[in-house]
């Protein structure tokens, strides 16, 4: 008989954290494990609490209650310049007075590191992020992306167990930011450190973590990967909060809900029969059709088209706000056409009304 695999336990475990600044709660009861290599990203809406988590484990606040711990030890006890943990600032924080190599190498320095080994961990990091023909500019004299990348040198010369980034590509535009992305995966995947990256742009987190944890006001509400959070929310607010969605409020039915003035709509089995509940439907999971032929009928109100998807806007009587619809292609329907709408229960998820 062939034993059960033995779990690997987490590099970073943080358990019942908690911390207020007066009489505003940052951190209520917030238990996260964290593996090994793993690119785990921190979502939610500003001031729900997750750069305040990220202050935490660097070492720049100290929690009211609660333990941290990294490969088994008492994080909490350990002074921040002893941490196995380096924080990417927001801004980069790069000395302009310096050449891209003494950026890098200044922290060795610090740690009075011998100077040929000095030189070699930064040309290898030069070459790592492909900045080795860059390493005698100034930052001033490097694009963002460039400026980036090296802040994410500096960050990794130190060979952390942890590398922390809070809202790292929040400079940069949206194209470049997008190679970014790639770029800081790829970049993880090479060097094999473990990733806490702390994000608001639910996109950001989508594309680049193994697993997002969802913050609101201090609280976790769902840890996962990115499909499953995607497709399987379990509170409105998660729903709302990640990708577009269509919400609608009722009563849960075992075979879906029961909206008012909209009828049973179908999903997948959620919360007990009779209780408060939301319907989830994604976009892209709505189907267009002949009026009167589906579930509910409407009347488009707006067409847009980018990416390749039509993104239609439909008004439906009796619900307060559209239906988002999105099909591939071009679309063949004009605004103030009628039609109706449809999707499959396995396509909506049922929530909680309340969280």
């Amino acid at each position: 008989m062939t034993a059960p695999p033995v779990e690997t336990p987490p590099l970073l475990a943080v358990e019942g954290v908690g911390r207020a600044f007066g009489d505003v709660t940052a951190l209520d009861d917030v238990t996260l494990d964290i593996r090994q290599g793993e690119f785990f990203a921190l979502l939610g809406p500003s001031g729900c609490g997750k750069t305040t988590l990220l202050r935490i484990l660097a070492g720049f606040e100290h929690p009211d209650r609660g333990s941290v711990t990294l490969d088994g030890a008492d994080l909490l006890a350990t002074p921040p310049h002893k941490r196995p943990v380096n924080l990417m600032f927001q801004s980069y924080a790069l000395f302009p007075h310096m050449s891209v190599a003494k950026n890098i190498a200044y922290g060795l320095e610090r740690e009075k590191i011998p100077r040929a080994e000095v030189k070699s961990r930064v040309a290898e990091v030069l070459e790592t992020v492909g900045l080795a023909e860059h390493a005698d500019r100034r930052p001033h004299q490097l694009s963002g992306g460039q400026r980036q990348r090296v802040a994410l040198a500096r960050a990794i010369v130190k060979r952390p167990r942890l590398l922390l980034l809070d809202e790292p590509l929040s400079a940069l535009d949206k194209k470049v930011r997008a190679g970014m992305q790639l770029e800081l995966k790829r970049l993880q995947n090479e060097v094999g450190i473990t990733f806490i990256v702390v994000t608001h742009d639910q996109e950001e987190a989508m594309s680049l973590a193994d697993r997002i944890a969802v913050f609101d006001r201090g609280r976790v509400l769902q840890v996962d990967p990115p499909v499953a959070l995607y497709e399987r929310p379990r509170t409105r607010f998660v729903a709302d909060f990640v990708g577009d969605n269509n919400l609608f409020s009722g009563t849960a039915r075992p075979d879906g809900l029961e909206a008012p003035m909209l009828g049973l709509l179908p999903a997948r089995p959620g919360p007990d029969d009779g209780s408060p509940a939301a319907l989830a439907v994604r976009p892209e999971r709505v189907k267009l059709g002949a009026p009167g032929t589906g579930l509910l009928n409407g009347t488009v109100v707006d067409v847009g088209f980018y990416g390749g998807v039509s993104h239609l806007v439909v008004q439906v009587p009796g619900h307060e706000t559209p239906v988002l619809v999105a099909t591939q292609g071009p679309s063949q329907v004009q605004v103030g056409a009628p039609v109706g709408m449809a999707w499959s229960a396995g396509d909506a998820v049922l929530v909680p009304q309340d969280e």
